[in-house]
C-alpha cells in the first residue's frame, strides 16, 4: 500500500511531505556550504527537535539566558522544508540548519568534508511507535489508524523519510566523505552532559562548566516540553491537530513496549535482524541496557 499523494510524494527515492517541492529540492545539491555551518541530521523522530534546542542552546547565549525569544524553527530552520522567503545565504554565521536528507541528497559542499553534521540515530521500534503517534498529530503526514499496518508500511520504507535502515546505513556508510558526529539518543537520554560536551568539542564552540550546566538544565526533555520556544507549540492548526496530541510526546527509552505485541516484535525482528547487524552502533532497546 503507497503513501497517500496528497500527503508525501517520491523525489530520487526518497519520500518528502507536501510542504517543499522538485524544484526546491533539486536546488539544494549547489547549496553552497560554508566551513562554519552546522547541520543536525535525523530520521524523523530520533531527537530531532531535542538536538535543535541543544545546538540553540550552544551557539546562542540568548536563548540559554532567556533573553532571547526566537523559536527553534527560527535559529534551526529545516534545510528542505523552507517555511519563509528568507535567505538563508544572509543567515549569520554559524547558520545550523536541520534535516532528514539522505546522504545522497545533500549540498555538495558537505560532501567535500566542508561545515560540520551531527547525525542522531534512535532504536527503530522507537522510531516506528513515535512515527505512528505523531502521524494522528499531524494533519500534513497521512494518518495510518491500523497499527499494524503502519509497521509494515514503516518496514517496507513507504513513510516520510522512506526506509529508516537505509537512511542509518546510508549515513554511517559514507561517513568518511562527511566532517561528522555520530550520537545516539539513547547516549544522549543516558548522558546528556557527555552528549553535549562531545557536540561542543566537535563543532569547536567554548562553554564555561556553568554554561554546559545550563545547557543541560534547560534540554531535559521536560522543560523542553514547557519551553514555547522549543515545543513547536506555535504549529498552525491547518498543519497539526493539537486535540490528539502534541509534538514533543514522551522523549523517552523503550516505549516500543508499551504498544508492539510479541508477535509484531518479531515481525520486526525477523524484517530487520540481518540488516541491523550490519550497522557499526549497538542498538539500545531499553533504557535500562547497559551501554
Amino acid at each position: 500500500m503507497e503513501p497517500s499523494k496528497e500527503n508525501l510524494f517520491k523525489y530520487k527515492g526518497f519520500y518528502f511531505g507536501v510542504d517543499t517541492t522538485p524544484e526546491y529540492l533539486s536546488t539544494l545539491e549547489d547549496f553552497e556550504i560554508k566551513d562554519s555551518d552546522v547541520f543536525l541530521v535525523t530520521y524523523p523522530k530520533s531527537g530531532t527537535v531535542w538536538t535543535q534546542n541543544i545546538l540553540s542552546l550552544i551557539f546562542y547565549e540568548g536563548h540559554r539566558n532567556g533573553t532571547e525569544n526566537t523559536e527553534i524553527m527560527e535559529r534551526v530552520p529545516w534545510l528542505e522544508y523552507k517555511t519563509s522567503e528568507k535567505d538563508y545565504t544572509a543567515l549569520p554565521s554559524p547558520r545550523i540548519f536541520a534535516s532528514h536528507l539522505p546522504y545522497y541528497l545533500t549540498p555538495r559542499g558537505l560532501r567535500n568534508k566542508r561545515g560540520f553534521i551531527v547525525y542522531i540515530s534512535r532504536n527503530p521500534k522507537d522510531v516506528m511507535v513515535s512515527h505512528y503517534h505523531f502521524s494522528k498529530y499531524m494533519r500534513v503526514v497521512e494518518e495510518v489508524p491500523d497499527f499494524n499496518l503502519f509497521m509494515e508500511r514503516f518496514l517496507a520504507g513507504k513513510v516520510l523519510a522512506s526506509s529508516w535502515i537505509d537512511h542509518v546505513a546510508g549515513w554511517y556508510s559514507h561517513a568518511e566523505d562527511f566532517n561528522i558526529l555520530f550520537l545516539t539518543y539513547e547516549e544522549m537520554k543516558k548522558d546528556l552532559r557527555s552528549a553535549v560536551l562531545k557536540i561542543c568539542n566537535f563543532v569547536g564552540k567554548k562553554l564555561s562548566n556553568e554554561e554546559v550546566d545550563s545547557v543541560v538544565r534547560q534540554a531535559t526533555f521536560e522543560n523542553m516540553k514547557k519551553d514555547p520556544r522549543a515545543n513547536y507549540e506555535h504549529l498552525a492548526d491547518d498543519v497539526v491537530d493539537k486535540d490528539r496530541g502534541s509534538f514533543l510526546r514522551k522523549g523517552t527509552v523503550g516505549d516500543w513496549k508499551n504498544m508492539m505485541t510479541v508477535a509484531q516484535s518479531e515481525r520486526f525482528d525477523s524484517v530487520l535482524k540481518e540488516k541491523l547487524k550490519t550497522l557499526p552502533i549497538k542498538l539500545i532497546w531499553d533504557i535500562n541496557e547497559e551501554m
